[in-house]
């Protein structure tokens, strides 16, 4: 399996490509950043982000694409950026067809370090020990992007399962419409008229 992981920003869009399975060593294939100038107008930062996502795809070929899941921060400003990021992300592998999942900064933490609260700096190491390279990847952002790939190659076959174990159960289940109570109308009382 080859997985692109995105982790997504205006200003650095970390990527990060690995492949392998679930259980056997992990290769990384490629890793990096698409970076837009913090001083230039949205829509261009946006056609940057997009350009820099496609040469990534082109010469990678991913089966599948991982971005990060936008989740609410204080900084509202920093989530738009995100937020923007992760749509032309999700945008750039729809349009190919490749499938994306989203898995939340936790998730990834988690399967990565063992913990959903790792800081940057452990998962940052773990990144670098499971695929044996000699020095985490710069910046933080392109370590997170493999964090993810890796997340997403760990987590796929569990998530088909479910989701193939879900769709047999639909399968097995009849769907009868749901019964609805019938009206009921209470006889009606003529008064009788008197002479």
């Amino acid at each position: 399996m080859r997985v692109l992981g995105v982790d997504p920003g205006l200003t650095r869009c970390g990527v990060g490509v690995v492949e392998g399975v679930a259980g056997r060593p992990l290769t990384m294939l490629g890793v990096g950043v698409v970076r837009t100038p913090a001083d230039a107008d949205l829509g261009h930062r946006l056609v940057a982000v997009e350009q820099g996502l496609e040469q990534w795809l082109d010469e990678h070929r991913p089966e599948f694409v991982a971005v990060e899941r936008v989740f609410s921060q204080h900084n509202v400003r920093t989530v738009m950026g995100t937020a923007q990021a992760s749509a032309v992300a999700i945008l750039c592998a729809s349009r190919r067809g490749i499938p994306v999942a989203l898995h939340t900064p936790s998730e990834v933490k988690a399967a990565v370090t063992g913990s959903g609260r790792a800081d940057k700096a452990q998962v940052g190491a773990m990144v670098t020990r499971l695929l044996r390279l000699d020095a985490p990847p710069k910046p933080a952002d392109a370590a997170d992007a493999l964090a993810l790939a890796i997340c997403h190659i760990w987590r796929a076959p569990a998530q088909n399962r479910l989701q193939q174990a879900a769709a047999a159960h639909a399968a097995r289940t009849p769907r009868t419409p749901p019964k609805t109570p019938r009206a009921t109308v209470a006889p009606h009382a003529s008064k009788g008229r008197t002479a």
